[in-house]
C-alpha cells in the first residue's frame, strides 16, 4: 500500500487490471450488430457514391482527399458490387473497434471492469460514433486512427516505453493516406508532451524521430501527388475555413462538441479532462488532455468543424470512467451507464435509418443530421435523369455535383456520366464525339459552356426531404459552346 501511495505520488503508471474482454466485446459486438442490421436501409451517401467512383479511379491522391478510404470503398465494390451492407461494413468494423480501443484506454488508465465498461457504452452510443459507424466516410477511418494514437501514446508514455513511438508513426503514416487532420493530432501530441515535464525526455528519443520519419516516409506518395497537382487540398482546405469562419461556425463548433456524443458524456468528459490536467497519479497522460486543447483551440481560430476533434474525446470519456469507479459504487457505474446510454438514444434516429424515409422527412431529425437526408431520393433523381435521356435521345450526362454523377454509376445509366466536381474533373473531358445533345443534372441555370438548354424535369425525391437534390433541374442542352476539350476548364470546380 505504502509503495503504490508513493507511486501515485510520483506519477507512475496505474496498475493494470485484466481487460474485461466479454463486457467491452459484447457491448462492441452490439453495436456492430444494429449497424450491419441496417446498413442496407435509404440509400449511400453522396460522399460514399464519390469514394466508390474514386476507387475506379485508383491514385495516390485526389483534390479532395487521399487515396485510402476510397481504396477501401474500390474493394468492397469488388466484393460485393452494388451493396450496401458491404459498402458499409467497414464502417461498422471500425466503430465497433473504436469502442474496444476506449475501453482498452480505460485499462491503461487504471480503469477496472466497470471503468471500461462505462467508456465503451458511452463511447459506442455516441451519437457521432454511430453516425459515422453506419457512413462510409474519411471522418469513420480518421477518428479510428485518432483513438489508436492516443491509446498507443497513451501506453507509450504510461510504462515510459519509447520504442512505441515507432507504432504510433506507423499509424500515423497510414492515417495520413486517408486525412490529413491525423497530422494536428501528431502535432498536438508534441505540445502536450513539450508541455509536461514528467515525460518531456521522450522528445529525445530516437524511437519518437524514427516514428516521424516513418510516418512522413508513408505519407510521401501523397505529398508528391498533391505537390504535382498544386496543392489542391490547400486549396478546398481555404474554403472550408472561410465558410466557416465568423462568430456563428464558432459558437456552432463549441455547441456541437459538446453534444456530439450526448449531452450527459459531455458532462463526462469534461471531468476527465479535469482529472488528466490535476490528479497526479494521471500525469503521465496528462500530455493528453493538452492535446486535445490545442486541437480545440486549432480548429476554432482556423474555422475546422466540431467532428474533427471526435477521435480524442475517448480518452476523456475514459479518464472519466475512472474517477467515476473510485468514487461510485458498482450500481452507480450501472446507473450511469443506464444513463448514458438513454441520453443518446434519444437522437439516434438522426444517425441511422431507424424511421421510414416518409417519418424521417416530416420529423426533426434531418435538422439535427443532414447527412442522413444526403441517403434518401436517389433512385428517384436517377429515374428522372433516365427518363429524360430516353425522351431527349442524350449522348452524356454532366452532373454539377460528383454525388449526382455517383449515383448514376451507381444505380445505372444508360448513357456515360461526366461530372467537373473535384476529381470527377480529372477524369473527364467526355469523348470528342459525344457532343449532342447532352443532360445536365443540378445547375440552377444554363452554364454559359452549354448552349441551346432547356428545363425538362424537377428531382423529386417522393418523401419532402430536403436535401441538395431536391427541387433540382434537369435540362437538355444541345451541347458545349466549343469541343469539350475547349470548355472543359469552364466545367470543372473545386468545393465540398
Amino acid at each position: 500500500m505504502v509503495v503504490a501511495d508513493v507511486d501515485r505520488r510520483r506519477g507512475a503508471s496505474p496498475a493494470v487490471a485484466p481487460f474485461a474482454t466479454l463486457w467491452v466485446l459484447g457491448t462492441a459486438g452490439a453495436l456492430l450488430a444494429v449497424l450491419v442490421a441496417l446498413s442496407g436501409r435509404y440509400g449511400p451517401h453522396r460522399d460514399e457514391l464519390y469514394f466508390v467512383a474514386a476507387g475506379r479511379h485508383l491514385a495516390w491522391g485526389y483534390p479532395d482527399q487521399p487515396p485510402l478510404t476510397p481504396l477501401v470503398a474500390r474493394v468492397m465494390d469488388l466484393v460485393a458490387p452494388g451493396s450496401l451492407v458491404a459498402l458499409h461494413l467497414p464502417s461498422a468494423l471500425a466503430a465497433a473497434a473504436v469502442v474496444v480501443l476506449a475501453a482498452l484506454t480505460a485499462r491503461e488508465l487504471g480503469g477496472r471492469t466497470g471503468a471500461q465498461v462505462l467508456t465503451a457504452v458511452a463511447t459506442g452510443t455516441g451519437v457521432v460514433v454511430v453516425t459515422l459507424g453506419h457512413i462510409l466516410s474519411t471522418t469513420t477511418i480518421d477518428t479510428l486512427f485518432w483513438v489508436a494514437i492516443v491509446y498507443v501514446v497513451l501506453r507509450t508514455l504510461s510504462r515510459d516505453a519509447p520504442r512505441g513511438w515507432l507504432l504510433v508513426g506507423l499509424l500515423g503514416g497510414i492515417g495520413l493516406l486517408d486525412k490529413h487532420l491525423v497530422g494536428f493530432l501528431l502535432g498536438a501530441v508534441v505540445v502536450g508532451v513539450a508541455l509536461t515535464p514528467q515525460v518531456r525526455h521522450h522528445l529525445r528519443s530516437p524511437w519518437a524521430w524514427a516514428g516521424v520519419g516513418l510516418a512522413l516516409l508513408l505519407w510521401l506518395p501523397n505529398l508528391l501527388w498533391q505537390a504535382a497537382h498544386g496543392w489542391p487540398q490547400l486549396e478546398l482546405a481555404a474554403d472550408i475555413r472561410d465558410e466557416y469562419s465568423g462568430v456563428g461556425p464558432r459558437l456552432e463548433f463549441v455547441g456541437l462538441l459538446l453534444v456530439q456524443y450526448s449531452p450527459v458524456a459531455a458532462v463526462l468528459w469534461v471531468y476527465g479532462l479535469v482529472r488528466l490536467l490535476r490528479v497526479p497519479a494521471l500525469v503521465r497522460a496528462k500530455p493528453l488532455a493538452w492535446a486535445f486543447l490545442v486541437l480545440v483551440v486549432a480548429f476554432l481560430v482556423t474555422g475546422g468543424k466540431a467532428y474533427y476533434v471526435v477521435g480524442a474525446v475517448p480518452v476523456l470519456l475514459a479518464a472519466g470512467a475512472c474517477g467515476l469507479q473510485e468514487r461510485w459504487s458498482r450500481r452507480g457505474l450501472v446507473v450511469t451507464g443506464a444513463v448514458l446510454a438513454l441520453g443518446a438514444f434519444v437522437a439516434w434516429p438522426a444517425a441511422l435509418p431507424l424511421l421510414p424515409e416518409r417519418t424521417f422527412g416530416a420529423s426533426v431529425y434531418p435538422e439535427i443530421n443532414g447527412d442522413q437526408a444526403e441517403m434518401i431520393g436517389w433512385p428517384e433523381l436517377v429515374a428522372t435523369v433516365g427518363r429524360a435521356v430516353d425522351d431527349s435521345g442524350a449522348v452524356l450526362v454532366v452532373t454539377a455535383s460528383y454525388g449526382e454523377a455517383g449515383a448514376l454509376e451507381w444505380y445505372g445509366s444508360d448513357v456515360p456520366v461526366h461530372s467537373g466536381h473535384n476529381g470527377y474533373a480529372a477524369w473527364g473531358p467526355p469523348d470528342a464525339d459525344l457532343v449532342r445533345p447532352v443532360v445536365l443534372v443540378g445547375y440552377e441555370d444554363a452554364p454559359a459552356w452549354a448552349v441551346g438548354c432547356r428545363s425538362v424535369a424537377v428531382v423529386d425525391n417522393g418523401v419532402d426531404v430536403d436535401n441538395e437534390e431536391q427541387g433540382g433541374v434537369v435540362q437538355v442542352c444541345d451541347g458545349p459552346r466549343e469541343t469539350w476539350a475547349d470548355v472543359w476548364d469552364e466545367v470543372s470546380h473545386l468545393d465540398a
